[in-house]
């Protein structure tokens, strides 16, 4: 790590940095890069463009210079305790993460929550236009910066600004709610490129635009007066995920011996259903253990035959929403397995952990199928995790018509999840699914996950936004 403060053409801006503090070996506490695509998506164009990243350390009341991580630079913005409850906890997490997730929580919406997202959005906009050198390019990302695009505009008009958009848009009539809709969509409007996974969360937005706003909307592209006028472009960008570790560690063969290791562990069951997912209430995975629960009660599935591994890692422990499901989670588990365990058999394997990705990888060799029943996704990018690990082309995917990903991925076995019965009837279509089937559906799902990948996706954004460019 070293030192780092001269402007880069390139800046993200997200609210976390790509880094996460650990304890080293010796017990001193070092960076370590966050896992996940975005980050090996961009750091070859963050290294040949000398850029820079700004985003929070993760720890709240704590000043951190500027320093640089596998040749990218780092620019810490600072949270205090109040920031990380009011800004993040608060308005990001319990005003707009379920407003976004068509109310399936309640928002909560406090004046306050509203007035520490205005103060935060202003910082990371100061710190990125500090960081920007002259006629540089800035991409914004995410719920939590949905004012940056506007207060960055404002600071640095020569700048290039893409934003991206990681959750759904809601239609308007939800979106309406939010006292503060308004300066919300103008917020994003500074923004050259929006950017959503589907084309629908774009549609959505553009019709926020014009019924509050009243700016013309031709379609993917809106005609903004002031600050110009300029035009910006709203339209669908698809996520996907680095293909590459998942491939490669799907290959090797301690991988393989680990995923008969976790078969042999839960009894060697004839079939194993996995889910993998945040604990989250936009997950679905009570829907998920209801449907299981039930086929085991009416016997189409037997606790000898099938087992069930839910891996819910832990999300958001400090807000009551997220406590109280986890209760609820639990509860229904503990029901099922005490009507249903038998010595050698447990119906449900219930991990409330986050597990390094070579336990992942060889939990999704494991399975034979992949629960993904979210009632409301961007993207869900463990679909995509699954697919890409099966180069065997066995397996199922059962996905959710609710998220971004089933858009794609038409050969998985869609479903509604909060239609119990036809959830049932999909997890007995993919336990019983012939090798010939399985083959077919997963060799077009990987065909179009290993093609489209999170490069690709990172590519055509950046195209975008440098369109905008050449052409002003």
């Amino acid at each position: 790590m070293s030192a780092a403060s001269s402007s880069a053409s390139f800046v993200i801006v997200a609210n976390r940095l790509p880094v996460d503090r650990v304890q080293g070996p010796d017990g001193e506490e070092i960076w370590r890069r966050s896992p996940g695509g975005l980050v090996a998506a961009l750091e070859p164009v963050m290294q040949s463009a000398d850029g820079a990243w700004v985003g929070w350390a993760g720890q709240p009341d704590v000043e951190q210079a500027p320093f640089s991580a596998d040749g990218i630079r780092l620019l810490p913005v600072t949270l205090s305790a109040q920031d990380v409850e009011e800004y993040y906890e608060g308005f990001s997490n319990d005003t707009i993460w379920p407003l976004y997730h068509d109310v399936i929580s309640s928002p909560q919406y406090h004046r306050e929550w509203w007035d520490a997202y205005v103060r935060v959005n202003r910082r990371f906009a100061e710190r990125a236009a500090e960081a920007t050198a002259k006629d540089g390019t800035v991409w914004v990302h995410d719920y939590q910066l949905q004012l940056v695009p506007a207060f960055l505009r404002e600071l640095r008009p020569d700048l290039t600004i893409g934003y991206f958009h990681h959750i759904p848009f809601p239609a308007h009539g939800l979106y309406a709610q939010l006292p503060w809709r308004d300066q919300v969509l103008q917020g994003l409007l500074g923004a050259d490129v929006v950017g959503f996974q589907r084309a629908q969360d774009a549609t959505n937005f553009l019709t926020a635009v014009r019924r509050r706003l009243r700016l013309e909307v031709k379609g993917s592209s809106v005609v903004v007066p002031y600050g110009g006028p300029r035009v910006v472009t709203a339209r669908a960008f698809p996520i996907s995920i680095d293909t590459v570790p998942y491939t490669e560690l799907a290959a090797r063969p301690d991988v393989r011996a680990r995923a008969a290791e976790i078969r042999e562990g839960l009894g060697n069951p004839k079939k194993i259903l996995l889910g993998v997912d945040r604990l989250d209430y936009t997950k679905g995975i009570g829907h998920r253990i209801k449907a299981f629960g039930e086929l085991l009660d009416a016997g189409r599935l037997s606790v000898e035959e099938v087992t069930l591994v839910q891996v819910a890692s832990p999300s958001r422990e400090r807000v009551d929403a997220y406590a109280q499901l986890r209760d609820e989670i639990e509860l229904a588990v503990a029901r099922i397995n005490g009507d249903h365990d038998t010595v050698e058999h447990t119906a449900i394997r219930y991990l409330h952990q986050g597990f390094p990705r070579e336990e992942m990888v060889a939990l999704y060799l494991a399975a034979d199928a992949m629960l993904v029943t979210a009632l409301r996704d961007g993207m869900n990018l463990v679909a995509k995790e699954y697919v890409a690990t099966r180069s065997d082309h066995r397996g199922v995917l059962v996905l959710s018509e609710f998220t971004g990903a089933a858009d794609e991925l038409r050969q998985a076995v869609l479903v509604n999840p909060h239609d119990i019965e036809g959830l049932k009837d999909a997890i007995m279509q993919a336990v019983e699914m012939p090798p010939r089937e399985q083959t077919r559906r997963m060799r077009a799902l990987r065909k179009r996950v290993l093609e489209n990948d999170v490069n690709d996706w990172s590519r055509d954004f950046l195209a975008a936004l440098d369109d905008v460019r050449r052409t002003r």
